[in-house]
């Protein structure tokens, strides 16, 4: 029983020793990289031979709040491209801040319209006077 046990890890060891698949390492054409300055901002990009592109920028920038402590919001701006299996070059520009990551492409999906009759029932509430709690 010992040596099947044996035998057994034996061969999983030489299993796992085959050499692996190669893969060629893409090549970085272009990376800017301003770290995080004092203030906050900061700004990198990079470019890649397989056509991946990306930059970004990000600032801090002063917010209206309730709240003394937050007064301030990170923001990033940027955007990235590759190119999809189907050969299409895909871009997305985007903005991230205190109401969320905002994407935007020509390839991502819109909502559909708000239906009339939601529509004028929104309208409607937006019409009516604020309520106190």
């Amino acid at each position: 029983m010992v040596y099947k046990y044996a035998f057994c890890l034996a061969l999983l060891a030489v299993a796992s020793a085959r050499p692996q698949q190669k893969e060629e390492p893409i090549a970085i054409l272009r990376l800017d990289n301003e770290g995080v300055n004092f203030d906050g901002s900061y700004k990198f990009g990079y470019e890649t031979a397989n056509g991946i592109q990306a930059d970004e920028s990000g600032y801090v920038k002063p917010i209206q709040s309730d709240d003394p402590e937050n007064t301030q919001a990170q923001v990033a701006e940027g955007s990235y491209s590759y190119t999809g299996d189907d050969g299409q070059r895909y871009t997305v520009t985007y903005v991230a801040d205190e109401n969320g990551f905002q994407a935007q492409g020509e390839h991502l999906p819109t909502p559909p319209p708000i239906p009339p009759a939601i529509q004028r029932a929104l309208d409607y509430i937006r019409s009516l006077p604020p309520q106190k709690k």
